[in-house]
């Protein structure tokens, strides 16, 4: 920036800025280079510098860069696809273009201004773009409702849905999505609903910790997903300023370490808490379960070859009370659930999906006892498992899920491949699968050798959650506590 530099230096001749500027980076890269993961020029500072020579210093800054240190070049382009194409290979370019990593981008032109800086020769190239941005006038249109849900958070989702696009246009042997977002840490409710609609896979870039006032540990909470990642937090003039750039780039990395540590063992806690207690209605659940005969115990061969002391068949719930009853279960699983629910009480989802055959029946119960037991007012859909070729014709039924977020709704994971293959259908019609809601979560693992469970790694692979009205340390309470 140009009050980083002295003001002599700055009414200079170009050359002379520009070399300024670029010893001034260069020191600043030079001290803090061990404690970075990532370095963000702003393009528009050295285009400041001089129309001959103020990208020929952004390009030398580039370089002095150690190879190892991604560069995130902060431009915030958005242009209709050609024009996109162009500032794609300005920024790209090894030999005529900056030689950046990746780039900030403005998504309000949709995914085709998008498209070009991280699909075809680039598909190995990522970018961010504005979500919720720290600035005050940011609210006059990201903050903006558009019926359940806001401007950002439809950026946020559809963010994830393109990154699926990107990685099926042009593969690449990543699974790391290819966009993430811009986030303003000065606004933690944002970033934790920005959270919420993107899911945990994506990276979201959240300045403003520091002279903008953010607050770091605030920040982390709301930010970081499940596994204490995802999350850039660039820091600039509080560096930059400092009379040891490197002490104070240690104390940040450090600061973002221990507030990451605190997150993870916060949320540990509460988990661990939570699940060796039981709630009115998970109580409630395993009663009538039990009761309708879905719920037995024993010794019983289960498909796995395993030999189970109970048994839970949801195909037994056929009366209309058993059914009421069950709707009203998944429901107030569901708005229990932090993952399916944000801060303000708001659902995560648009749709709710129930597979064909079993989960169709379950989807359209939780619809009706979201709307009846909270005032939630979803869509839902049903696939058929043959197309039909007359009528509408199709294998969708329902409410529309192209750019919706997904919530699926089965009744029980055993091997994982129902919610797979819902997933990869709802990411080839552009919907966005932001979690599972199941009866049971039987902890069931897949293989001796495998210690994760069907639903541990459906979690896992798919980076979304999956959420049941009862899991085994319910069910194990539940019996310790009954006097039968």
């Amino acid at each position: 920036h140009q009050k980083e530099l002295p003001a002599d230096q700055w009414s200079a001749s170009e050359e002379s800025r520009c070399e300024a500027a670029y010893q001034f980076c260069k020191r600043i890269i030079d001290a803090t280079a061990d404690h970075t993961v990532c370095y963000k020029p702003n393009a528009a500072f050295f285009e400041a510098l001089g129309t001959k020579l103020g990208n020929v210093t952004l390009r030398r800054v580039i370089d002095a860069i150690p190879d190892d240190i991604p560069v995130l070049l902060d431009v915030k382009r958005g242009d209709i696809g050609s024009t996109a194409a162009a500032y794609a290979e300005a920024c790209y370019e090894e030999q005529d273009g900056l030689n950046a990593d990746g780039v900030t981008l403005s998504p309000l032109m949709g995914w085709d201004s998008v498209s070009p800086f991280i699909t075809g020769k680039y598909a190995d190239k990522g970018a961010f773009v504005l979500c919720k941005t720290s600035n005050p006038g940011s609210n006059d249109i990201l903050a903006l409702n558009l019926q359940q849900q806001t401007v950002f958070e439809k950026i946020a989702g559809l963010a994830n849905g393109w990154s699926s696009s990107a990685a099926s246009d042009s593969p690449t042997l990543s699974t790391t999505p290819r966009l993430g977002l811009v986030v303003g840490a000065t606004d933690p409710s944002a970033l934790s609903k920005a959270r919420n609609a993107a899911g945990s896979k994506l990276w979201i870039l959240a300045p403003g910790v520091g002279a903008q006032g953010g607050d770091l540990d605030a920040a982390c909470r709301a930010g970081l997903n499940d596994e204490g990642t995802g999350m850039l937090i660039p820091v600039s003039r509080g560096i930059s300023r400092a009379s040891d750039p490197s002490a104070e780039a240690m104390k940040l990395k450090e600061g973002i370490n221990a507030a990451r540590k605190a997150v993870l063992d916060q949320r540990g806690e509460k988990r661990k808490e939570e699940g060796d207690s039981i709630a009115p209605y998970q109580k409630e659940f395993l009663e009538f379960s039990l009761k309708e005969g879905v719920l037995k115990f024993g010794s019983f061969v289960l498909k796995s070859g395993r030999t189970s002391p109970y048994f839970f068949n949801a195909g037994l719930f056929s009366s209309g009370s058993a059914l009421y009853k069950l709707g009203k279960a998944y429901a107030a699983a569901i708005m229990s659930s932090e993952e399916l629910v944000d801060k303000d009480g708001n659902v995560t989802f648009d749709v709710v999906f129930g597979p064909a055959y079993k989960g169709i029946s379950l989807g359209a119960l939780v619809c009706s006892a979201l709307y009846s037991d909270f005032g939630v007012e979803t869509g839902f859909a049903y696939n058929r498992k043959e197309a039909k070729d007359h009528g509408e014709g199709g294998i969708l039924v329902g409410s529309s899920m192209a750019n919706k977020r997904v919530l699926v709704v089965d009744d029980v994971i055993t091997a994982g491949t129902a919610i797979r293959e819902s997933h990869t259908l709802l990411q080839k019609i552009e919907a966005t699968p932001v979690g599972v809601a199941i009866a049971l979560d039987r902890a069931e693992k897949r293989s001796l050798e495998d210690p994760l469970s069907a639903v541990q790694a459906v979690a896992r692979d798919l980076e979304i959650p999956v959420v049941s009205i009862v899991a085994l340390p319910q069910l194990q309470e539940y019996l310790k506590s009954s006097s039968e």
